[in-house]
Protein backbone atom coordinates (compact mmCIF):
# COMPACT_ATOMS: atom_id res chain seq x y z
CA UNK A 1 0.00 0.00 0.00
CA UNK A 2 1.95 3.60 -0.94
CA UNK A 3 2.71 5.40 2.19
CA UNK A 4 -0.05 8.25 1.34
CA UNK A 5 -3.28 5.87 1.02
CA UNK A 6 -2.26 3.45 4.38
CA UNK A 7 -5.36 5.19 5.98
CA UNK A 8 -7.59 3.19 3.51
CA UNK A 9 -6.41 -0.24 5.45
CA UNK A 10 -7.68 1.72 8.87
CA UNK A 11 -10.93 2.32 7.12
CA UNK A 12 -11.21 -1.24 4.87
CA UNK A 13 -10.67 -3.08 8.53
CA UNK A 14 -12.79 -0.78 9.92
CA UNK A 15 -15.81 -1.78 8.24
CA UNK A 16 -15.05 -5.39 8.27
CA UNK A 17 -15.08 -5.43 11.88
CA UNK A 18 -18.62 -3.69 11.50
CA UNK A 19 -19.18 -6.86 8.98
CA UNK A 20 -20.18 -4.30 6.45
CA UNK A 21 -18.87 -5.46 3.03
CA UNK A 22 -16.49 -3.13 0.86
CA UNK A 23 -17.08 -3.81 -2.75
CA UNK A 24 -15.55 -2.63 -5.71
CA UNK A 25 -13.55 0.29 -3.78
CA UNK A 26 -11.07 1.40 -6.70
CA UNK A 27 -7.48 2.49 -5.31
CA UNK A 28 -3.72 2.53 -5.94
CA UNK A 29 -1.33 -0.70 -4.89
CA UNK A 30 2.42 -0.55 -5.58
CA UNK A 31 3.53 -4.16 -7.20
CA UNK A 32 6.69 -6.02 -6.83
CA UNK A 33 8.19 -4.27 -9.20
CA UNK A 34 7.63 -0.81 -7.44
CA UNK A 35 4.80 0.11 -10.60
CA UNK A 36 1.84 1.88 -9.14
CA UNK A 37 -1.28 0.42 -10.69
CA UNK A 38 -5.06 0.94 -10.08
CA UNK A 39 -6.95 -1.42 -8.31
CA UNK A 40 -10.92 -2.17 -7.61
CA UNK A 41 -10.93 -3.91 -4.63
CA UNK A 42 -14.14 -6.25 -3.28
CA UNK A 43 -13.33 -7.42 0.78
CA UNK A 44 -15.90 -9.53 2.23
CA UNK A 45 -15.98 -9.83 6.14
CA UNK A 46 -15.99 -14.04 7.18
CA UNK A 47 -17.66 -15.07 10.10
CA UNK A 48 -18.29 -18.39 12.35
CA UNK A 49 -21.59 -20.15 13.54
CA UNK A 50 -21.93 -17.69 16.08
CA UNK A 51 -22.10 -14.09 13.68
CA UNK A 52 -18.37 -13.36 14.47
CA UNK A 53 -16.24 -11.53 11.78
CA UNK A 54 -13.15 -14.14 12.13
CA UNK A 55 -11.24 -13.42 8.83
CA UNK A 56 -12.03 -11.91 5.24
CA UNK A 57 -11.93 -12.63 1.48
CA UNK A 58 -10.06 -10.31 -0.72
CA UNK A 59 -10.55 -9.95 -4.58
CA UNK A 60 -8.13 -7.98 -6.50
CA UNK A 61 -8.88 -6.63 -9.96
CA UNK A 62 -6.08 -4.45 -11.92
CA UNK A 63 -8.32 -1.91 -13.97
CA UNK A 64 -5.56 -0.64 -15.22
CA UNK A 65 -7.20 -1.24 -18.64
CA UNK A 66 -10.72 0.45 -17.83
CA UNK A 67 -8.82 3.42 -16.50
CA UNK A 68 -6.69 4.31 -19.64
CA UNK A 69 -10.08 3.49 -21.78
CA UNK A 70 -11.87 5.52 -19.59
CA UNK A 71 -9.52 8.99 -19.41
CA UNK A 72 -9.65 8.42 -23.49
CA UNK A 73 -12.99 8.56 -23.47
CA UNK A 74 -13.15 11.61 -21.02
CA UNK A 75 -10.42 13.62 -22.77
CA UNK A 76 -12.46 12.57 -26.20
CA UNK A 77 -15.73 14.21 -24.45
CA UNK A 78 -13.73 17.12 -23.08
CA UNK A 79 -12.41 17.58 -26.86
CA UNK A 80 -15.42 16.73 -28.67
CA UNK A 81 -17.55 19.13 -26.46
CA UNK A 82 -14.34 21.47 -27.07
CA UNK A 83 -14.99 21.33 -30.62
CA UNK A 84 -18.68 21.90 -30.61
CA UNK A 85 -17.52 25.18 -28.67
CA UNK A 86 -15.33 26.32 -31.14
CA UNK A 87 -17.58 25.43 -33.85
CA UNK A 88 -20.45 27.33 -31.96
CA UNK A 89 -18.02 30.32 -31.32
CA UNK A 90 -16.83 30.45 -34.75
CA UNK A 91 -19.82 30.13 -36.38
CA UNK A 92 -21.25 32.72 -34.75
CA UNK A 93 -18.38 35.40 -35.55
CA UNK A 94 -18.43 37.06 -39.25
CA UNK A 95 -14.91 38.77 -38.51
CA UNK A 96 -12.64 37.33 -39.95
CA UNK A 97 -9.51 38.00 -38.15
CA UNK A 98 -11.52 36.94 -34.87
CA UNK A 99 -12.21 33.78 -36.68
CA UNK A 100 -9.06 32.75 -37.51
CA UNK A 101 -7.03 33.46 -33.83
CA UNK A 102 -9.86 31.59 -32.33
CA UNK A 103 -9.37 28.24 -34.59
CA UNK A 104 -5.63 28.92 -34.18
CA UNK A 105 -5.79 28.97 -30.27
CA UNK A 106 -7.78 26.25 -29.92
CA UNK A 107 -6.39 23.86 -32.08
CA UNK A 108 -2.89 24.51 -30.92
CA UNK A 109 -4.47 23.08 -27.53
CA UNK A 110 -6.32 20.55 -28.44
CA UNK A 111 -3.46 18.93 -29.90
CA UNK A 112 -0.85 20.20 -27.40
CA UNK A 113 1.55 21.88 -29.46
CA UNK A 114 3.87 24.01 -28.19
CA UNK A 115 3.16 26.66 -30.58
CA UNK A 116 0.71 26.77 -33.75
CA UNK A 117 0.31 29.50 -37.19
CA UNK A 118 -2.11 30.13 -39.63
CA UNK A 119 -1.09 30.60 -43.10
CA UNK A 120 -3.12 32.12 -45.49
CA UNK A 121 -3.05 30.31 -48.89
CA UNK A 122 -1.96 33.65 -50.94
CA UNK A 123 0.39 33.34 -53.98
CA UNK A 124 2.28 35.79 -55.24
CA UNK A 125 3.03 36.65 -58.89
CA UNK A 126 6.20 33.88 -58.75
CA UNK A 127 3.35 31.37 -57.29
CA UNK A 128 5.59 30.98 -54.25
CA UNK A 129 4.67 32.87 -51.28
CA UNK A 130 2.19 32.74 -48.16
CA UNK A 131 1.44 34.79 -45.77
CA UNK A 132 1.06 34.39 -42.24
CA UNK A 133 -2.14 35.51 -40.47
CA UNK A 134 -2.21 34.25 -36.78
CA UNK A 135 0.55 32.77 -34.03
CA UNK A 136 -0.25 31.02 -30.74
CA UNK A 137 1.94 29.88 -28.32
CA UNK A 138 4.48 32.52 -29.90
CA UNK A 139 4.65 35.98 -31.29
CA UNK A 140 6.17 37.52 -34.51
CA UNK A 141 9.25 38.38 -33.24
CA UNK A 142 9.72 34.80 -33.59
CA UNK A 143 9.36 34.83 -37.15
CA UNK A 144 11.21 38.69 -37.88
CA UNK A 145 14.31 37.90 -40.46
CA UNK A 146 12.72 34.30 -41.42
CA UNK A 147 10.47 35.07 -44.22
CA UNK A 148 7.31 33.62 -45.04
CA UNK A 149 7.22 30.29 -46.00
CA UNK A 150 7.72 29.46 -49.73
CA UNK A 151 6.12 26.36 -51.52
CA UNK A 152 8.47 23.76 -50.87
CA UNK A 153 8.11 19.80 -50.96
CA UNK A 154 7.02 19.99 -47.21
CA UNK A 155 4.39 22.86 -47.36
CA UNK A 156 2.93 21.62 -51.30
CA UNK A 157 0.72 18.57 -49.81
CA UNK A 158 -0.68 21.15 -47.39
CA UNK A 159 -1.40 24.07 -49.88
CA UNK A 160 -2.58 21.89 -52.81
CA UNK A 161 -5.33 20.45 -49.74
CA UNK A 162 -3.95 16.83 -50.27
CA UNK A 163 -4.49 15.93 -46.72
CA UNK A 164 -3.11 16.12 -43.35
CA UNK A 165 0.92 16.20 -42.98
CA UNK A 166 2.94 14.81 -39.66
CA UNK A 167 6.05 13.91 -38.64
CA UNK A 168 7.13 12.57 -35.80
CA UNK A 169 10.61 14.30 -36.37
CA UNK A 170 10.81 16.61 -39.25
CA UNK A 171 14.45 17.11 -39.40
CA UNK A 172 15.14 13.23 -40.05
CA UNK A 173 12.68 13.86 -43.08
CA UNK A 174 14.67 13.95 -46.29
CA UNK A 175 12.65 17.02 -47.83
CA UNK A 176 13.52 19.26 -44.61
CA UNK A 177 16.13 22.16 -45.26
CA UNK A 178 16.84 21.73 -48.31
CA UNK A 179 15.51 25.20 -49.40
CA UNK A 180 18.51 27.95 -50.37
CA UNK A 181 19.50 29.87 -48.20
CA UNK A 182 19.09 27.72 -45.75
CA UNK A 183 20.16 24.21 -44.94
CA UNK A 184 18.66 22.53 -42.24
CA UNK A 185 16.77 24.47 -39.29
CA UNK A 186 17.33 28.60 -40.08
CA UNK A 187 18.82 30.39 -37.23
CA UNK A 188 16.69 31.51 -34.94
CA UNK A 189 13.85 29.45 -35.84
CA UNK A 190 11.04 28.24 -33.21
CA UNK A 191 12.46 24.81 -31.79
CA UNK A 192 10.23 21.80 -34.23
CA UNK A 193 10.75 18.32 -33.89
CA UNK A 194 7.23 17.26 -33.70
CA UNK A 195 5.17 18.74 -37.00
CA UNK A 196 1.79 18.41 -38.20
CA UNK A 197 0.11 20.25 -40.82
CA UNK A 198 -3.75 20.45 -41.48
CA UNK A 199 -5.21 22.37 -44.73
CA UNK A 200 -8.04 24.74 -44.14
CA UNK A 201 -10.52 23.96 -47.78
CA UNK A 202 -13.96 25.75 -48.51
CA UNK A 203 -17.19 24.65 -49.24
CA UNK A 204 -15.90 24.85 -52.91
CA UNK A 205 -12.80 22.79 -52.80
CA UNK A 206 -10.50 26.19 -52.56
CA UNK A 207 -7.54 25.50 -50.28
CA UNK A 208 -8.35 28.39 -47.86
CA UNK A 209 -4.63 27.88 -45.97
CA UNK A 210 -3.03 25.95 -43.37
CA UNK A 211 -2.89 25.32 -39.73
CA UNK A 212 0.97 24.23 -38.91
CA UNK A 213 1.70 22.64 -35.54
CA UNK A 214 5.00 22.58 -33.93
CA UNK A 215 6.66 20.90 -30.63
CA UNK A 216 10.74 20.41 -29.41
CA UNK A 217 10.02 16.41 -28.82
CA UNK A 218 9.39 13.88 -30.71
CA UNK A 219 6.09 12.13 -31.82
CA UNK A 220 3.71 14.40 -29.71
CA UNK A 221 1.36 14.54 -32.27
CA UNK A 222 -1.36 11.69 -32.76
CA UNK A 223 -3.89 10.34 -34.83
CA UNK A 224 -6.63 11.73 -32.95
CA UNK A 225 -5.12 15.07 -33.08
CA UNK A 226 -5.11 15.04 -36.62
CA UNK A 227 -8.94 14.43 -36.35
CA UNK A 228 -9.58 16.66 -34.18
CA UNK A 229 -8.10 19.45 -36.05
CA UNK A 230 -9.50 18.61 -39.19
CA UNK A 231 -12.83 18.63 -37.59
CA UNK A 232 -12.42 21.73 -36.27
CA UNK A 233 -10.71 23.35 -40.10
CA UNK A 234 -13.99 22.20 -41.64
CA UNK A 235 -15.94 24.27 -39.23
CA UNK A 236 -13.24 27.05 -39.69
CA UNK A 237 -13.75 26.79 -43.53
CA UNK A 238 -17.53 26.97 -43.25
CA UNK A 239 -17.19 30.31 -40.41
CA UNK A 240 -14.61 32.34 -43.40
CA UNK A 241 -17.09 31.47 -46.25
CA UNK A 242 -19.69 32.97 -43.93
CA UNK A 243 -17.62 35.67 -43.16
CA UNK A 244 -16.78 36.51 -46.78
CA UNK A 245 -19.92 36.29 -47.97
CA UNK A 246 -21.23 38.90 -45.22
CA UNK A 247 -18.68 41.12 -45.79
CA UNK A 248 -19.53 40.74 -49.57
CA UNK A 249 -22.86 41.41 -48.61
CA UNK A 250 -21.86 44.30 -46.28
CA UNK A 251 -19.18 46.00 -49.22
CA UNK A 252 -22.60 45.17 -51.79
CA UNK A 253 -25.20 46.95 -49.71
CA UNK A 254 -22.88 50.36 -49.13
CA UNK A 255 -22.28 50.44 -52.85
CA UNK A 256 -25.98 50.32 -53.36
CA UNK A 257 -26.40 52.67 -51.08
CA UNK A 258 -23.95 54.90 -53.01
CA UNK A 259 -25.10 53.72 -56.26
CA UNK A 260 -28.57 54.85 -55.50
CA UNK A 261 -27.86 57.87 -54.36
CA UNK A 262 -25.86 58.57 -57.05
CA UNK A 263 -28.09 57.79 -59.66
CA UNK A 264 -30.49 59.97 -58.45
CA UNK A 265 -28.36 62.89 -58.63
CA UNK A 266 -27.52 61.80 -62.59
CA UNK A 267 -31.09 61.28 -62.93
CA UNK A 268 -31.89 64.81 -61.57
CA UNK A 269 -28.91 66.76 -62.85
CA UNK A 270 -30.15 66.76 -66.94
CA UNK A 271 -33.86 67.05 -65.61
CA UNK A 272 -32.90 70.19 -63.58
CA UNK A 273 -30.75 71.61 -66.65
CA UNK A 274 -33.13 70.78 -69.13
CA UNK A 275 -35.97 72.04 -67.30
CA UNK A 276 -33.82 75.20 -66.60
CA UNK A 277 -33.82 75.85 -70.22
CA UNK A 278 -37.69 75.41 -70.94
CA UNK A 279 -37.51 78.26 -68.52
CA UNK A 280 -35.35 80.47 -70.58
CA UNK A 281 -37.58 79.94 -73.56
CA UNK A 282 -40.38 80.36 -72.26
CA UNK A 283 -39.01 83.92 -71.26
CA UNK A 284 -37.08 84.49 -74.24
CA UNK A 285 -38.74 82.95 -76.98
CA UNK A 286 -36.58 83.99 -79.45
CA UNK A 287 -33.32 82.17 -78.53
CA UNK A 288 -35.48 78.96 -78.75
CA UNK A 289 -33.51 77.20 -80.62
CA UNK A 290 -30.03 77.50 -79.28
CA UNK A 291 -31.87 76.22 -76.08
CA UNK A 292 -33.63 73.50 -77.79
CA UNK A 293 -30.40 72.14 -79.11
CA UNK A 294 -29.11 72.04 -75.20
CA UNK A 295 -31.88 70.43 -74.30
CA UNK A 296 -31.85 67.97 -77.17
CA UNK A 297 -28.35 67.06 -75.62
CA UNK A 298 -29.39 66.72 -71.60
CA UNK A 299 -32.28 64.60 -72.99
CA UNK A 300 -29.74 62.38 -74.56
CA UNK A 301 -28.20 62.15 -71.60
CA UNK A 302 -31.26 60.96 -69.39
CA UNK A 303 -32.00 58.78 -71.97
CA UNK A 304 -27.87 57.04 -71.70
CA UNK A 305 -28.90 56.83 -68.38
CA UNK A 306 -32.12 55.21 -68.60
CA UNK A 307 -31.14 52.42 -71.20
CA UNK A 308 -27.87 51.32 -68.39
CA UNK A 309 -30.66 51.21 -65.82
CA UNK A 310 -32.89 49.10 -68.45
CA UNK A 311 -29.48 47.14 -69.55
CA UNK A 312 -28.82 46.01 -65.66
CA UNK A 313 -32.44 44.85 -65.12
CA UNK A 314 -32.01 42.49 -68.01
CA UNK A 315 -28.50 41.36 -66.83
CA UNK A 316 -29.78 40.83 -63.39
CA UNK A 317 -33.11 38.32 -64.98
CA UNK A 318 -31.22 36.57 -67.44
CA UNK A 319 -33.18 38.41 -70.26
CA UNK A 320 -30.59 39.92 -72.35
CA UNK A 321 -31.72 39.69 -75.81
CA UNK A 322 -28.73 39.23 -78.31
CA UNK A 323 -29.75 38.89 -82.48
CA UNK A 324 -27.07 37.48 -84.21
CA UNK A 325 -26.29 38.71 -87.43
CA UNK A 326 -23.19 38.35 -89.57
CA UNK A 327 -20.99 41.39 -90.20
CA UNK A 328 -17.35 42.81 -91.25
CA UNK A 329 -14.76 43.00 -88.15
CA UNK A 330 -12.95 45.93 -89.30
CA UNK A 331 -16.50 47.71 -89.89
CA UNK A 332 -17.38 46.88 -86.61
CA UNK A 333 -14.71 48.58 -85.08
CA UNK A 334 -14.70 51.22 -87.45
CA UNK A 335 -18.15 52.21 -87.10
CA UNK A 336 -17.90 52.23 -82.91
CA UNK A 337 -14.91 54.35 -83.34
CA UNK A 338 -17.48 57.27 -85.52
CA UNK A 339 -20.30 56.25 -83.11
CA UNK A 340 -18.21 57.79 -80.35
CA UNK A 341 -17.70 61.65 -82.56
CA UNK A 342 -17.74 64.86 -80.72
CA UNK A 343 -16.87 62.80 -77.09
CA UNK A 344 -13.49 61.98 -78.75
CA UNK A 345 -12.25 64.98 -77.89
CA UNK A 346 -9.85 65.39 -80.38
CA UNK A 347 -8.10 62.10 -79.57
CA UNK A 348 -6.38 60.13 -82.41
CA UNK A 349 -7.56 57.02 -82.88
CA UNK A 350 -5.07 54.41 -84.39
CA UNK A 351 -6.81 51.16 -85.50
CA UNK A 352 -4.59 47.97 -86.20
CA UNK A 353 -7.22 45.64 -88.58
CA UNK A 354 -6.48 42.64 -89.91
CA UNK A 355 -5.50 42.27 -93.29
CA UNK A 356 -7.97 39.79 -94.57
CA UNK A 357 -11.76 40.78 -94.43
CA UNK A 358 -13.17 38.81 -91.51
CA UNK A 359 -16.62 37.98 -90.45
CA UNK A 360 -18.05 37.96 -87.14
CA UNK A 361 -21.08 36.70 -86.03
CA UNK A 362 -22.20 39.13 -83.42
CA UNK A 363 -25.72 41.33 -82.05
CA UNK A 364 -23.17 43.94 -83.73
CA UNK A 365 -25.19 46.89 -81.59
CA UNK A 366 -24.28 45.42 -78.57
CA UNK A 367 -20.38 44.99 -79.53
CA UNK A 368 -20.26 48.49 -80.87
CA UNK A 369 -22.31 49.49 -77.06
CA UNK A 370 -19.22 47.82 -75.25
CA UNK A 371 -16.38 49.43 -77.83
CA UNK A 372 -17.79 52.78 -77.27
CA UNK A 373 -18.31 52.35 -73.37
CA UNK A 374 -14.63 51.12 -73.38
CA UNK A 375 -13.38 54.15 -75.85
CA UNK A 376 -15.43 56.13 -73.98
CA UNK A 377 -13.61 55.35 -70.70
CA UNK A 378 -10.47 55.70 -72.49
CA UNK A 379 -11.12 59.17 -73.63
CA UNK A 380 -12.20 60.45 -69.43
CA UNK A 381 -9.40 58.29 -68.11
CA UNK A 382 -6.43 59.80 -70.49
CA UNK A 383 -7.40 63.50 -70.40
CA UNK A 384 -3.80 64.44 -71.25
CA UNK A 385 -3.24 62.25 -73.93
CA UNK A 386 -3.90 62.45 -77.90
CA UNK A 387 -3.53 58.73 -78.35
CA UNK A 388 -5.70 55.89 -77.95
CA UNK A 389 -4.77 52.31 -79.85
CA UNK A 390 -7.14 49.80 -81.15
CA UNK A 391 -6.34 46.65 -82.00
CA UNK A 392 -8.52 43.98 -83.82
CA UNK A 393 -7.09 40.39 -84.32
CA UNK A 394 -8.90 36.24 -85.23
CA UNK A 395 -6.95 33.85 -83.07
CA UNK A 396 -8.08 30.51 -84.17
CA UNK A 397 -11.52 30.31 -83.94
CA UNK A 398 -12.09 33.44 -81.69
CA UNK A 399 -11.41 36.74 -81.89
CA UNK A 400 -9.68 39.63 -79.64
CA UNK A 401 -10.21 43.39 -79.66
CA UNK A 402 -8.15 45.65 -77.08
CA UNK A 403 -8.95 48.92 -76.60
CA UNK A 404 -5.44 51.09 -74.93
CA UNK A 405 -5.06 53.99 -73.14
CA UNK A 406 -1.82 55.63 -71.83
CA UNK A 407 -3.24 57.63 -68.83
CA UNK A 408 -3.43 57.04 -65.23
CA UNK A 409 -4.02 53.28 -64.79
CA UNK A 410 -5.87 51.54 -62.66
CA UNK A 411 -4.55 50.15 -59.13
CA UNK A 412 -4.29 46.60 -58.86
CA UNK A 413 -6.66 46.22 -56.32
CA UNK A 414 -9.62 47.92 -58.53
CA UNK A 415 -8.66 45.50 -61.45
CA UNK A 416 -11.44 43.02 -61.17
CA UNK A 417 -13.52 44.94 -58.50
CA UNK A 418 -14.54 47.81 -61.73
CA UNK A 419 -16.45 44.59 -63.86
CA UNK A 420 -18.84 44.30 -60.28
CA UNK A 421 -22.41 45.89 -60.04
CA UNK A 422 -22.39 49.13 -58.10
CA UNK A 423 -18.60 49.37 -58.08
CA UNK A 424 -17.14 52.99 -58.79
CA UNK A 425 -13.36 53.96 -58.09
CA UNK A 426 -13.17 56.91 -55.34
CA UNK A 427 -10.21 58.84 -56.43
CA UNK A 428 -12.21 59.06 -59.96
CA UNK A 429 -15.78 58.51 -59.11
CA UNK A 430 -16.37 62.44 -58.45
CA UNK A 431 -14.97 63.35 -61.43
CA UNK A 432 -16.76 61.61 -64.35
CA UNK A 433 -20.07 61.57 -65.38
CA UNK A 434 -22.02 58.31 -65.58
CA UNK A 435 -23.34 55.54 -63.07
CA UNK A 436 -20.40 53.60 -63.14
CA UNK A 437 -22.32 50.45 -64.36
CA UNK A 438 -20.81 50.45 -68.11
CA UNK A 439 -18.16 47.52 -67.36
CA UNK A 440 -20.92 45.60 -65.74
CA UNK A 441 -23.07 45.70 -68.37
CA UNK A 442 -19.99 45.18 -71.13
CA UNK A 443 -19.50 42.07 -68.98
CA UNK A 444 -22.88 40.80 -69.19
CA UNK A 445 -23.28 41.88 -72.89
CA UNK A 446 -19.57 39.54 -73.55
CA UNK A 447 -21.06 36.62 -71.50
CA UNK A 448 -24.46 36.41 -73.74
CA UNK A 449 -21.63 36.41 -76.65
CA UNK A 450 -20.04 33.35 -74.89
CA UNK A 451 -16.84 35.54 -74.74
CA UNK A 452 -15.48 37.79 -71.93
CA UNK A 453 -14.03 40.87 -70.93
CA UNK A 454 -10.56 41.73 -68.97
CA UNK A 455 -7.92 44.38 -68.10
CA UNK A 456 -4.37 45.17 -67.98
CA UNK A 457 -2.97 47.53 -66.39
CA UNK A 458 -0.32 49.51 -64.34
CA UNK A 459 -1.09 52.54 -62.14
CA UNK A 460 0.50 55.51 -64.43
CA UNK A 461 1.00 53.71 -67.46
CA UNK A 462 -2.53 53.58 -68.72
CA UNK A 463 -4.81 50.58 -69.23
CA UNK A 464 -5.76 47.77 -71.86
CA UNK A 465 -9.31 46.28 -72.14
CA UNK A 466 -9.61 43.34 -73.97
CA UNK A 467 -12.74 41.97 -74.89
CA UNK A 468 -12.86 38.14 -76.69
CA UNK A 469 -15.73 35.89 -78.32
CA UNK A 470 -15.98 33.08 -80.86
CA UNK A 471 -16.04 34.38 -84.37
CA UNK A 472 -19.41 32.00 -84.58
CA UNK A 473 -21.38 31.87 -81.70
CA UNK A 474 -21.44 28.47 -80.33
CA UNK A 475 -24.32 26.21 -80.75
CA UNK A 476 -27.34 25.76 -78.04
Amino acid sequence: IPEERLAEEDMILGSLRAGRRIEHFETYRRTKSGKIIPLSLTVSPIKNAEGIVIGASKIARDISRQKETQQLLEEYAERLELINSIGRSILSDLNTDSILQKVTDATTKICGAAFGAFFYNRIDASGKSYTLVKLSGASMKDFEGLGMPRNTAIFSKTFSGEGVFRSDNILADSRYGQNPPHAGMPMGHLPVVSYMAVPVVSQTGVVVGGLFFGHPEKAVFKEDHENFVTAIALQAAIALDNAKLYAEVQQLNAQKDEFISFASHELKTPLTTAMGYVDLILEEPAASPSYIKKIGKQMSRLSGIISELLDISRIEAGRMHVNFERYSLAKQVRNSVDALGEKLQGKRVVLQLPEDEITVNVDRFKIEQVLVNLLSNAVKYSPAEKEIKIVALQEGTGILISVQDFGRGIPEEHKEKIFNRFYRVAKTAGNTEGLGLGLYICKGIMEAHAGKIWVESKAGKGATFYISFPAEPLAP
